[in-house]
């Protein structure tokens, strides 16, 4: 993240129909789903890359919003690992509801700074997008950023994700839509 810039929070959607390009993760890293005692791993990651201040905060929404969904969690909370099983990347393809309609929606794509820069992200994207479409077909897919993230953005461009104004979808605003996407302009290849 980079918190030298404004920051805005922006919707990004990867419409139905759009190709997922594919990816592989180098030789040296495997994709596993979440197991029990998992939640320390997410919490770390997520913590390395400043998406939480302490590991027990990023815990603390982790048992609050996907500990009460244990089953949901084994196949949709996917990692990334290391030549050694350390964890080091994360993904979780999960929803949101925009009134009673439950939306598709990427949350929580984190790898850890000294793994960034080796595919890993991209190759995660593409892997979650995948599962995305095995768990709820082809929808359309959101994701929740901001200007901080946007190298990510970048990387959520190149897999058919697009800004959008829509308001209000998963119970975000999205009302600073504008001012996103001109900071995002500047910074986004």
């Amino acid at each position: 993240m980079d918190k030298s810039i404004p920051y805005y929070p922006i919707i990004m959607k990867r419409p139905k129909g759009t190709e997922v390009p594919s990816f592989a993760l180098p030789r040296e890293f495997s994709y596993v789903f979440y197991r029990p005692g998992d939640e320390i791993a997410w919490a770390d990651i997520e913590t390395s890359v400043n998406e939480f201040d302490k590991v027990e905060d990023a815990l603390a929404y982790f048992k609050e919003r996907f500990l009460p969904h244990p089953k949901e969690l084994t196949r949709r909370c996917l990692f990334v690992e290391n030549a050694t099983g350390d964890k080091i990347a994360t993904l979780t393809a999960w929803w949101a509801y925009t009134g009673t309609r439950r939306d598709p929606w990427l949350h929580w794509v984190a790898v850890k700074p000294e793994y960034q820069g080796h595919g890993l992200g991209k190759a995660l994207v593409s892997r979650g997008m995948q599962l995305m479409l095995e768990l709820e077909g082809d929808q359309d897919v959101y994701l929740s950023t901001q200007t901080w993230s946007y190298r990510a953005v970048g990387l959520y461009k190149q897999m058919g994700f697009t800004y959008t104004a829509e308001k209000g979808i998963g119970g975000r605003p999205n009302d600073q839509y504008e001012k996103a996407v001109e900071v995002l302009e500047k910074y986004v290849r």
